[in-house]
């Protein structure tokens, strides 16, 4: 029995044993087929437990989100300005540089003001002397004997000329009866007078633009030197081209003046708030284009021509209603509000469109003392020995400011509303006059010491003793061909400009045959820092055209009109 059990244990020794034995086989057999797929368990059981983290970071922040921490994360986000600082700091110099606009805008318009009015003055002051001077010339010469070539200088010739100009024009200005004129454009609609008043504007400018080259063209004809051939129709039909064209461009300045006192006396002043409300317009039509400093330069010479011709307009419309009311002088403070709310629109708008063209050009103030020195430069030119013109036709040529039409028209006005009678008014017309005269002088003194100065700063002193410009009319001269003076140095330099801003012009005659000479103010001034341009030639069929940055001082008045500004 005992043995029996005891073999009975042994067989089940020997068969835990067989079967440990195969459970190690089997074992081994299954780590070898398992170590070629161990990688593609683990990555996908590692990515198993990462899909899982993120199920429950999406569900933890999900959790999180809430009204309150939304707009407590608005209120305390920040930002840093410095990590664009180029940005903002041009943004900066934008904003004062439109601050600045208004200061130098005003400076240019201040001396360019003084300027048309010294031109304008000197229609009334010196140029009826010039005229009686030259005509006691020119009836002494069977006395005195001819001294030269000449019967009279270039100049002289000229002033005679603007003198019969100006007397046959006034003539003829009598014929038109202004007060019948006024009752005619009253009787016209609002709209049709703010239509015709635009037109006038534009035609205006149009008469502007070819008055002053029928000028030119007269005193060149009747002041050629006879050795030239012949290449002109003759000096009488230029005279009477030009009698014609001051007395149309008076008529047309007198309808503006008609308009403009029609809206200060209507009742409701619609008309007047109508044609104030044409100057906005104007910024419309120009702070949304391309503007270069030349462009800006030739909007600058026309705002400061239309502002002083607004300037007598509104005189002129002053005078005629204190006329109706007997010289009443609490009519004029009923006039005044009007007059003030005129010209300060004016300021506006010159001040809102500056701002936004040099804004939107990039272009710095600084510029408007370029153009201030520009001006200033013409008229230290017009007293050299060398001068070629007189100042105020390069008023008219660099601003498009004809002040004859002006002139004539304010005469006009003035001797149909003050009565002269009796010896007590004559002494008064001539103490009038000789208080203008007084007035003129003192306003060239000081143009002409302020104009040095500003020539000076801008380093433009040399220029001056440079020869004008000469070109014959079917090629324009290069620059090469240009014959300069060569400017002195030192104390001699100093010596010249003083001597020759007083002294008369020089008759040259080294050259034996002059050509046509071109205005100095359609050559605009280089300034200092200012690149050389490039020269137009034509060489048979092939033209070189300029470079599109022209030189600041290389255009004359009205060059704007036939480039058109993209």
């Amino acid at each position: 029995m005992a043995d029996s059990v005891a073999a009975g244990l042994e067989e089940e020794k020997e068969t835990e044993n067989k079967d440990r034995e195969k459970e190690k086989v089997a074992g081994s057999r299954v780590l070898k087929s398992d170590k070629n797929s161990s990688t593609s368990e683990l990555t996908e059981t590692l990515g198993f437990y990462e899909r899982n983290a993120g199920k429950k970071d999406k569900q933890r922040s999900v959790s999180d989100l809430s009204l309150v921490r939304f707009i407590s994360a608005e209120l305390t986000r920040g930002y840093f300005l410095e990590h664009n600082e180029a940005k903002y700091t041009e943004r900066r110099e934008r904003v004062y540089t439109c601050l600045r606009i208004p200061r130098e805008l005003e400076k240019l318009m201040f001396f360019g003001f003084f300027l048309c009015l010294d031109a304008f003055l000197y229609v009334f002051t010196l140029l009826p002397l010039r005229v009686l001077l030259a005509l006691i010339r020119l009836l002494t010469l069977p006395c005195c004997g001819l001294s030269g070539s000449r019967l009279l200088q270039p100049a002289q010739v000229c002033d005679i000329l603007k003198g019969f100009i100006m007397i046959i024009c006034y003539s003829m200005m009598h014929y038109v009866d202004y007060s019948m004129m006024y009752h005619l454009i009253r009787g016209q609609s609002v709209i049709k007078l703010y239509i015709i008043y635009n037109m006038l504007e534009v035609a205006d400018r149009l008469f502007s633009s070819f008055g002053q080259d029928i000028l030119d063209a007269l005193y060149w004809t009747a002041t050629e030197p006879k050795e030239k051939k012949r290449a002109h129709i003759g000096v009488i039909p230029h005279f009477f081209m030009a009698v014609l064209y001051v007395f149309l461009h008076a008529i047309l300045i007198m309808v503006q003046a008609t308009t403009l006192n029609v809206a200060f006396n209507s009742h409701n002043k619609s008309l007047l708030t109508i044609m104030m409300s044409n100057n906005f317009v104007e910024i419309k039509g120009s702070v949304f284009k391309k503007f270069e400093k030349n462009n800006l330069f030739q909007m600058s010479n026309s705002d400061i021509k239309e502002r002083f011709t607004n300037y007598v307009l509104l005189l002129i419309v002053c005078l005629r209603n204190m006329e109706q009311f007997s010289w009443n002088p609490d009519h004029l403070w009923v006039l005044f509000p009007d007059v003030c709310m005129v010209i300060a629109s004016e300021i506006a708008v010159d001040v809102v469109k500056h701002a936004f063209i040099t804004k939107f050009n990039d272009i710095t103030a600084d510029v408007y003392s370029e153009y201030r020195a520009s001006l200033a430069f013409d008229l230290v030119s017009s007293r050299q020995k060398n001068a070629y013109t007189d100042y105020s036709d390069s008023v008219s040529r660099r601003m498009g400011f004809i002040p004859l039409p002006l002139a004539l028209l304010l005469i006009r006005v003035v001797t149909s509303s003050v009565k002269v009678q009796g010896s007590l008014s004559c002494v008064c017309v001539l103490l009038f006059y000789l208080g203008m005269t007084t007035l003129k002088v003192l306003n060239s003194i000081v143009l002409l010491g302020r104009s040095c100065l500003y020539v000076k700063e801008a380093n433009m002193e040399e220029k001056l003793f440079q020869s004008p410009p000469t070109a014959t009319p079917g090629r324009a001269s290069s620059k090469s061909n240009r014959s300069r003076f060569t400017a002195p140095s030192g104390d001699a330099a100093d010596e010249a400009s003083s001597t020759s801003i007083t002294s008369q012009p020089v008759h040259r005659v080294e050259n034996p045959a002059p050509t046509l000479p071109t205005s100095n103010s359609d050559q605009f001034l280089t300034t200092p820092d200012e690149t050389e341009e490039k020269d137009i030639t034509q060489d048979g069929s092939e033209l070189k055209h300029r470079a599109p940055k022209k030189d600041l001082l290389e255009i004359d008045r009205f060059t704007i009109c036939g480039n058109r500004i993209d």
